[in-house]
């Protein structure tokens, strides 16, 4: 099971930091990723990062602007979201990877239910 936390409304410019925290397997066997998916949009690769935590990738869109980071102790995945923008606006979702590395959505196993993220201008 895969629970978010930590979306909300920011303005512009402003900063959130996105959880994850997975619980019934052994999370460090899993790769994660993050994804969002706007209103009328598809759901769109954001960032992933691979079991250790040593290797991570992010879309051009947020690459600068956002870190994906791993507790492997605390089952939790994080991203650090700054100089947010309006087009940043989406439902963002996490998702879990029995495998390396992968930024297809097929590929993952698990998803979270999805947060909230509000940009305003």
């Amino acid at each position: 099971q895969l629970v978010e936390s930590g979306g909300g409304l920011v303005q512009a410019g402003g900063s959130l930091r996105l959880s994850c925290a997975a619980s019934g397997r052994t999370f460090s066997n899993y790769a994660m990723g993050w994804f969002r998916q706007a209103p009328g949009k598809e759901r769109e690769f954001v960032a992933q990062i691979n079991r250790s935590g040593g290797s991570t990738d992010y879309a051009d869109s947020v690459k600068g602007r956002f870190t994906i980071s791993r507790d492997n102790a605390k089952n939790t995945v994080y991203l650090q979201m700054n100089s947010l923008k309006p087009e940043d606006t989406a439902v963002y979702y996490c998702a879990a990877f029995f495998g390396g590395y992968s930024r297809g959505i097929g590929d993952y196993d698990y998803w979270g239910q999805g947060t909230q993220v509000t940009v305003s201008s």
